[in-house]
C-alpha cells in the first residue's frame, strides 16, 4: 500500500482532478443526506435499523463510502491520498465506536481529532524543518521553501481552529445542525481560507518544467 510521498504531483493526479476531488467529498455529501433521511432509509432498507437511529445510519454509510473512495483512490489514482487516508482511518475507528457503543460522541469528536491532528503534525514538522503541506497540495502547486513554510503555518493554525470550532459547535448545537456544518459550514470556510492563500502561492509559485529547462 503506498500514500503520497512525492511533492511532485503524479500523472494521475494531473489527469483526474475532479475525480480526486469527488472522491474527498463524496463521502461527506452521504453522511450529509443519509442524516438528512435517516428514517426514511430504515423505512426502505430494514436491515439498517440494526445501526441505531439517522445519526448512526449516516456514520455506517459514511465508513462504507470512505471505505470504497480510497479504494477507488488506489485503483485510479494508484497511491492514497495523505489526508483522506488519515481522515478516514480515523471515521472508521470513530465511526466503529459509535455504533458498537450507540454514543454518538465518538464522531462529533472524529473532525475534532482530525483537524487537530493535521494541525500539530504540519506545526510540528516545522520545527525540525519540515514542510510537510507539500505533500497534501502536490497535485495542485509548486512553490519555493520559503512560501511551503509560511503556507504550512498557515494551515497548521487554520486545522486547529476547525477543530477548535467542531468542538463549539456539536457541544452547543443539535445533531441536525452539527452536520449540516460540517458539510455546509466547514466546506465554505475552508474555500473562503484557501482563496485567501492564492497571493502567498502565486508569490512563491515555481515552474518545475522551466526551472528543469534551465
Amino acid at each position: 500500500m503506498s500514500t503520497e510521498s512525492d511533492i511532485t504531483p503524479t500523472a494521475a493526479d494531473r489527469h483526474h482532478p475532479l475525480l480526486k476531488l469527488a472522491l474527498e467529498l463524496g463521502p461527506l455529501m452521504i453522511f450529509f443526506f443519509a442524516n438528512l433521511r435517516g428514517q426514511w432509509l430504515v423505512e426502505t432498507f430494514p436491515a439498517l435499523s440494526e445501526l441505531g437511529g439517522p445519526l448512526f445510519v449516516a456514520t455506517g454509510l459514511f465508513m462504507a463510502a470512505t471505505i470504497i473512495s480510497l479504494i477507488v483512490s488506489k485503483i485510479v489514482l494508484g497511491h492514497l491520498p495523505i489526508m483522506p487516508f488519515v481522515s478516514g482511518i480515523v471515521v472508521l475507528i470513530f465511526g466503529s465506536l459509535s455504533i458498537w457503543l450507540q454514543n454518538e460522541t465518538f464522531i462529533k469528536m472524529k473532525p475534532t481529532i482530525v483537524n487537530a491532528l493535521f494541525g500539530v503534525t504540519l506545526l510540528g514538522g516545522l520545527a525540525f524543518g519540515r514542510s510537510l503541506l507539500g505533500y497534501v497540495f502536490n497535485a495542485a502547486f509548486q512553490l519555493d521553501a520559503e512560501g511551503w513554510r509560511k503556507l504550512t503555518i498557515r494551515w497548521g493554525i487554520f486545522f486547529l481552529f476547525l477543530a477548535v470550532l467542531n468542538e463549539v459547535v456539536w457541544r452547543n448545537f443539535s445533531d441536525g445542525i452539527w452536520v449540516a456544518f460540517k458539510v455546509w459550514g466547514t466546506m465554505p470556510i475552508t474555500i473562503i481560507f484557501t482563496l485567501a492563500q492564492m497571493p502567498l502561492v502565486l508569490k512563491h509559485s515555481i515552474n518545475l518544467e522551466t526551472d528543469g529547462e534551465k
